[in-house]
């Protein structure tokens, strides 16, 4: 009777170490060893799938790249869904026209061929109204395919408004990593070039 239930109790260890390696040969990935760790290099940095829509006041960073003199440097194109009063395809009457974006003053009267963009406002009110944190959420939100624009760039969404009438005036700007600003002209887009930064006033003598 002992013998037989030794001989049992071989048989199970048997049967258990024989269905120990068929997993393995089954599921060659199982290891005792550590599972390395995600290479996150090839995931992007900005996951968010949509635009934050909420209209804030000009952070600093924004403040101190935006506020100064600029100048139209290149015209990169058309958003997909409706033209303006610019001429299709080139735009380039607003080539090398220039603009004054300071905190207490903002004028387009540069673009000259364009009365309709032509604005001088005193103390003009700057909101961010979006921030974009990749290339998709941009385009999904504005449907405008920005030259040089990459997966992981961040993009505020810049409006101004007439404080006396609290309308929004038809141009915005689109400012990237605080390192590139764009001319949105309703539906035509410029690369923007600093020429300098915003004129401090001089104090009274």
């Amino acid at each position: 009777m002992e013998k037989m239930l030794l001989v049992c109790i071989m048989i199970m260890v048997m049967l258990a170490s024989a269905y120990g390696n068929m997993e393995m040969t089954l599921n060659p990935n199982v290891s005792d060893e550590p599972k390395s760790a995600l290479d996150e290099s090839v995931i992007p940095n900005n996951r968010s799938e949509y635009c934050e829509m909420e209209s804030i006041n000009l952070d600093s960073e924004a403040e101190k790249y935006v506020y100064g003199t600029w100048k139209v440097e290149k015209h990169l194109g058309f958003a997909n869904s409706y033209n303006d009063a610019s001429e299709y395809p080139t735009g380039q009457k607003f080539i090398g026209d220039e603009m004054i974006i300071n905190k207490a003053f903002f004028s387009s009267k540069g673009l000259k061929n364009y009365s309709v963009y032509q604005y001088e406002l005193k103390n003009p009110v700057y909101e961010i109204t979006a921030t974009c944190y990749n290339s998709d959420s941009f385009y999904r939100l504005y449907k405008i395919d920005l030259p040089g624009l990459n997966i992981n760039d961040a993009v505020k969404v810049i409006n101004i408004s007439d404080p006396s009438t609290k309308l929004s005036i038809p141009l915005s700007f689109f400012v990237v990593n605080n390192d590139r600003l764009i001319l949105l002209a309703e539906a035509t887009i410029f690369e923007l070039n600093k020429l300098t930064d915003e004129t401090k006033p001089q104090p009274d003598n």
